[in-house]
């Protein structure tokens, strides 16, 4: 009988720790309301881990992809393909880079924050990216 009140507990604890988990929907565009070309809407995702990201391609032409290196050590990459909806779950805390690759020499990158331990600076250290990329991240 004992057994069975903890498995309920078991159950229940992981039927309301899933609850708390977001879905964050994210707009990839050619243009945004502010006439900025090429982004994703948000540019800077604030999320916590086990929320899951989707990335919207709202215009054709657009996937989602992390970027190499400037993601939480340990966490397993993502690319998506191109106009296709792609989700991914957040399973660690930091900084994940985040870009459209047809368009990322046009700036068209995002940040996905987790957490409030990071360091922007370290983060971007001895790595190529587009300028936008630390306008985006000034706002983190």
């Amino acid at each position: 009988m004992k057994n069975i009140f903890v498995l309920i507990g078991v159950i229940f604890f992981s039927m309301t720790s899933l609850s708390f988990a977001a879905e964050i929907e994210v707009k990839m565009l050619n243009k945004n309301e502010d006439g900025e070309k090429m982004v994703f809407e948000p540019s800077m995702i604030i999320a916590n881990v086990g929320d899951t990201v989707t990335f919207l391609p709202t215009e054709k032409g657009h996937m989602a992809a992390s970027i190499k290196g400037m993601i939480p050590e340990g966490v397993e990459s993502f690319k998506g393909k191109t106009n296709k909806t792609i989700s991914y779950e957040i399973t660690a805390e930091g900084l994940y880079g985040v870009r459209c690759t047809p368009h990322y020499a046009n700036g068209m990158v995002a940040i996905i924050v987790v957490g409030s331990n990071h360091d922007a600076e370290a983060f971007l250290s001895g790595k190529k990216f587009p300028r936008k990329l630390k306008c985006v991240l000034k706002r983190c």
